[in-house]
């Protein structure tokens, strides 16, 4: 009998996961001939979300099992240890807060199965709840990651997918510090097949994802999988360099051609210096976040550390 391995990175999600377990269930007894374990994820929360992991553990110790962090590593860490812990022939990552709907969960299951496809994942076609602001933001970045990056990311993807065991070991196979599991889901390859679904409100609980955490990971995801910002910051100094030598070569002609005018006073000076200045330290400050991304990973220290498993 195939084994279907659920993967649940949690933060925080105290008030979901005693409604998300019931509401999986629900919908994965209804697929035959399927053996099922739960792999719940707990990223260092500071609410009492391992105590509901232990209490559904203990409810069903044979299928459902856990996992906390010693600190919270991040959702990205969270997601590769699930994914190091499953052991089904098929693996699906979905979140606790239901916003990944367990009813398209059969469907996945035969689509996978018919063997065209090695992964089923989700994409929302709307972001109906969420901050206009927020929204534009995402869609933004879609737009720019797909140009900048030799990977297309499906605008709206999400993590919820169902994947073979062929394509979960590629993933695994990646042992970047550094995470973006959109691309890295892109990177690997393998057919995939989206369905679409409008968004859905969480079901408790708040999400610990601000604007401004978002905004950090779709930079994160632009450095990890793009050399664009380093073709910037080159052509940024090209361009200022030649800009500076037209405007030397300007005033060298003007000291001539009109010796009174020529000093143009410090004000205009130090506007350019200003100008030249910021160039450098932006163009310094792009080197150094891949160097930064560089040192880190050289570091070879581990995506994440267990305290507790069961």
């Amino acid at each position: 009998m195939p084994k279907l391995s659920i993967v649940v990175p949690c933060y925080n999600e105290q008030e979901a996961l005693p409604l998300f377990y019931p509401a999986v269930e629900e919908v994965v007894q209804k697929i035959s001939n399927l053996e099922i374990e739960y792999w719940l994820v707990d990223d260092g929360s500071a609410d009492q979300t391992l105590e509901e992991m232990r209490k559904l553990h203990a409810m069903d110790p044979e299928r459902v099992h856990y996992l906390t962090f010693s600190r919270n590593f991040g959702k990205e860490s969270a997601l590769y240890a699930g994914l190091e812990a499953a052991t089904g022939d098929y693996v699906v990552v979905m979140d606790a807060d239901l916003q990944d709907p367990p009813s398209f969960l059969p469907k996945m299951y035969s689509i996978i199965q018919t063997g065209e496809y090695d992964c089923v994942g989700t994409r929302r076609i709307d972001r109906t709840g969420e901050a206009k602001f927020k929204s534009f933001l995402s869609n933004k970045f879609y737009s720019v990651i797909n140009r900048v990056s030799q990977n297309n990311i499906v605008p709206g993807a999400r993590d919820y997918r169902m994947m073979t065991r062929q394509m979960v070991d590629a993933v695994l196979s990646m042992k970047e510090y550094s995470r973006f599991s959109k691309g890295i889901f892109s990177w690997v390859g393998f057919k995939t097949k989206y369905l679409e679904y409008k968004n859905v409100e969480r079901v408790a609980g708040t999400t610990d994802w601000s604007t401004w955490k978002l905004f950090k990971y779709a930079m994160d995801g632009i450095a990890d999988f793009s050399q664009a910002p380093l073709s910037l910051a080159v052509w940024l100094g090209t361009t200022s360099f030649v800009l500076s030598i037209i405007g030397l070569i300007f005033v060298i002609i003007r000291h001539f051609i009109e010796p009174a005018n020529s000093a143009f006073g410090w004000s205009s000076m130090i506007c350019i210096i200003l100008l030249l200045g910021g160039l450098q330290l932006l163009c310094i400050g792009i080197v150094g976040r891949y160097i930064g991304r560089i040192y880190m990973q050289v570091k070879n220290r581990p995506i994440y550390i267990i305290k507790e498993k069961k």
